[in-house]
């Protein structure tokens, strides 16, 4: 597309000094907007998760940075040229306006009046069978599965995130990486094999797994019974089992 976007996470929308996350997000914003006066390129800020920063979840308590980034990315909707980082307001000043665009799963959980219609465009999208089969055949495009063992794959875990899927392949790679590493030694050799081997020895050679359909089926049998013992293992009552007694 030929944009190149100045990106932020979660994890920087809280800091240890208030007011850090409200500033470093201005900057990140006239640093997207340097980037169109300067370099004639499209732009935009882009801050990944953002339900997991500013999000509020059960009695999570709201920091005085919490409020200063809402208050922040409210501003720069309604004034979007006119910026400050700290600097004396000069009438000259004027920002470049560039589009921000935040991700996140949840935005139930965030201020109201910050995703309200008019300040948030919002774009919700929920992959239907195709889009999955499309995606995961893009995926799988460089192990040689085609497109109908992956239509076959997709078909085998209905209603799987897009995430599964992927996960499929890099749990074929894990028990791969976990045989190369019981053939080279086990693991209590491991760092001697890869870190203190002498000048002429060489370093053991891994040879990537060769995707197939059954091994991909296997890793997902495998996942799903993961699934279903995080929903029906109840560690809590397990520890507490005397506590009616």
């Amino acid at each position: 597309m030929g944009v190149e976007p100045v990106i932020m996470s979660a994890g920087e929308l809280e800091s240890e000094r208030a007011g850090e996350p409200g500033k470093l997000i201005r900057e990140r914003y006239r640093t997207a907007s340097q980037v169109v006066q300067n370099q004639g390129k499209m732009s935009c800020l882009m801050i990944n998760d953002i339900d997991a920063g500013l999000g509020r979840f059960g009695n999570t308590q709201m920091t005085v940075n919490n409020q200063i980034v809402v208050g922040t990315l409210m501003n720069l909707s309604d004034n979007p040229t006119r910026v400050s980082i700290g600097q004396d307001w000069r009438e000259s000043d004027i920002t470049n306006r560039v589009p921000i665009i935040v991700t996140g799963n949840d935005f139930s959980t965030i201020y109201a009046p910050l995703i309200r219609d008019g300040r948030m465009e919002k774009f919700y999208w929920q992959p239907n069978r195709e889009d999955i089969v499309n995606i995961v055949n893009r995926m799988y495009e460089k192990d040689g599965i085609s497109r109908d063992e992956v239509t076959r794959i997709v078909d085998t875990f209905p209603n799987q995130a897009l995430d599964f899927f992927g996960a499929l392949r890099s749990r074929t790679y894990d028990r791969s990486i976990s045989k190369w590493i019981d053939d080279i030694g086990g693991v209590a050799n491991l760092g001697s094999k890869l870190l203190k081997r002498k000048k002429d020895e060489k370093l053991p050679v891994y040879v990537p797994p060769k995707q197939t359909v059954e091994a991909l089926l296997e890793s997902g049998y495998s996942l799903i019974k993961e699934q279903q013992l995080i929903m029906e293992t109840k560690l809590s009552k397990e520890y507490m089992k005397n506590i009616d007694d």
